[in-house]
């Protein structure tokens, strides 16, 4: 008897000394995207952060409130988006959508039928895209003027660059056969405009949309975040927001409302180099303002992108220079005495090449500033080295190459071609590469971004032999270009991006294993569950 009391009370003290946790999680398949890569089955979550990541030795030295057995199945760091439009998304929810549309009949035909409840001033659409239609011309506004005489239409491409507006629509935008703009045209064809604007004209059009109010937006932002973290998104860099957007952020934050974590690109606006540029980065443990987003030119879709030699379709043409050399040579010189990063949006090889040029001019040498070219799309084969040469950061969206080849070859010829979407040879240049989506343009799916990395195939797994196989990525590469890489182009690898002890909880579980799986499981995955911080944000219903 006495030594069953003794072995109690031995028990009893170990129980005492087992550190309390929140959640345990066991029987998992944990990638850890660890600097080792290292593998677990069990991890250990204490106020939102992870404390410990081993094996079941771990079951008997914590206790927890909380105990969630995984069932074997298999856990990453939650997903981060390293380009998307996450507030432009949410902000578009209430827009016609228009993706996959495959003609402009079909355009035509959804309009009649949303005209019929839509209880707003304008007719908003988003999403068409004129090379998913048999006839791959731009359209054009008669058919509008006559269904929509007296209501405005505003139907923007699926790029965010080229809109499609009625006559009343120009009409209140005061557009007409004389308007001029740099960075951009008001197509005019034999005399006549034809609705369609591109580029900087399509500012013109966004100055006279009626806004919306800040609780709308707000409610927008939750209603985006389920559509994310349904995807297994956690964390997202939101590209190119203005003053009033980053407060309507901060107050759904400061309101609880939003879980989870953005750092955000500030948009290439007067007010908001006025407002921040003077001041410290902001960041805390849901939102980073990390720098400042300007455009060098447009989109290879719209044949907006800038090439140093002309469009293969389009003879004379070389696309538009958004943002003049000299204005974006200050941009540069002016963020460069701050903490912030500079992220340019540049598409075509000129773009590339004079935004390259600049970026050298100003760090000079190697460095740890982070410095970002998006999309970093069409490139001259003489002007790779030059990202490793700054330390420049090509930030890269893999399902671009899969919308994209079915139609880039005609834009760009053969030759140019096999310098766009070069994701490895981009790789190479600094050793690790940030890759994101730029949702609402693609899919918010960050599966599809690894499937696309890995693959490069589209949903049927077009082409057998995949659209320039030679800058695929390898599976781990590709894991960490939506985890840690992600992380790590905002500043943010010390806090999230990977599992590890002291980084906060975010974490998702998938049925299946990304780094052995083939490809169409892959791409038809689901997430099982989504933390942030520790705590369960979203779970598949059964």
């Amino acid at each position: 008897m006495k030594y069953l009391l003794l072995l109690i009370c031995i028990t009893s003290l170990f129980a005492c000394q087992q550190p309390q946790a929140d959640l345990i999680i066991k029987n998992a398949k944990i990638y850890t995207v660890n600097n080792q890569f290292d593998t677990a089955s069990v991890m250990v979550i204490k106020d939102g952060k992870f404390i410990a990541i081993g094996n079941e030795q771990l079951l008997s030295q914590y206790k927890a409130d909380s105990m969630l057995d995984a069932e074997g199945q298999y856990i990453y760091p939650g997903f981060m988006d390293a380009h998307c439009h996450f507030t432009g998304y949410a902000k578009d929810q209430y827009k016609l959508a228009l993706f996959g549309t495959k003609s402009f009949a079909e355009v035509i035909e959804k309009l009649n039928a949303y005209a019929l409840t839509n209880k707003r001033a304008w007719i908003e659409g988003r999403g068409w895209d004129q090379n998913d239609w048999e006839n791959k011309n731009f359209p054009v506004k008669d058919t509008l003027d006559v269904l929509f005489p007296n209501t405005p239409v505003f139907l923007m491409r699926i790029d965010g660059h080229a809109i499609l507006c009625n006559q009343k629509a120009l009409d209140l935008a005061q557009i007409d056969q004389n308007t001029k703009i740099t960075g951009g045209e008001v197509e005019i064809v034999n005399g006549k405009l034809t609705g369609m604007l591109f580029d900087n004209a399509v500012d013109l059009m966004k100055k006279v949309l009626p806004p919306r109010t800040s609780d709308e937006i707000i409610q927008d932002f939750v209603q985006a975040e389920q559509a994310c973290v349904r995807l297994g998104l956690t964390s997202i860099v939101d590209c190119g927001i203005n003053k009033s957007t980053v407060e309507n952020l901060q107050t759904a934050y400061k309101e609880n409302k939003l879980q989870i974590r953005s750092a955000v690109m500030l948009s290439d606006e007067k007010e908001n180099y006025d407002t921040y540029l003077h001041q410290k980065p902001y960041r805390d443990d849901k939102m980073h303002i990390v720098g400042y987003k300007v455009y060098a030119d447009g989109a290879l879709g719209s044949r907006g992108a800038y090439l140093l030699d002309a469009y293969s379709d389009k003879h004379n043409h070389y696309g538009y220079l958004l943002t003049p050399i000299d204005s974006m040579q200050s941009i540069a010189q002016k963020v460069y005495q701050t903490n912030y990063q500079l992220c340019t949006h540049a598409i075509g090889d000129k773009a590339n090449r004079e935004i390259l040029k600049i970026y050298a001019s100003v760090l000079k040498e190697k460095n740890d500033r982070r410095w970002r070219i998006e999309h970093a799309q069409v490139l001259n084969q003489l002007d790779f080295h030059l990202f490793g040469d700054y330390s420049i950061i090509p930030s890269v969206q893999p399902t671009h190459a899969t919308s994209d080849m079915y139609w880039a070859k005609d834009r760009i010829g053969p030759e140019r071609i096999k310098f766009a979407y070069a994701y490895k040879q981009l790789l190479t240049q600094n050793n690790w590469l940030p890759l994101g989506t730029d949702f609402p343009v693609e899919s918010l799916n960050p599966l599809y971004t690894y499937y696309a990395a890995v693959f490069r195939v589209d949903k049927n797994m077009y082409p057998t032999e995949g659209f320039e196989k030679e800058n695929a990525l390898d599976r781990i590469d590709a894991l960490k270009g939506i985890t840690i890489w992600a992380a790590k182009s905002v500043f943010e690898e010390d806090v999230k991006g990977s599992i590890e002890p002291g980084k906060m909880a975010d974490f998702v579980i998938v049925p299946i294993d990304l780094l052995h799986a083939d490809a169409k499981s892959i791409y038809n995955a689901t997430i099982s569950q989504t933390f942030i911080g520790g705590k369960k944000v979203y779970q598949q219903t059964k």
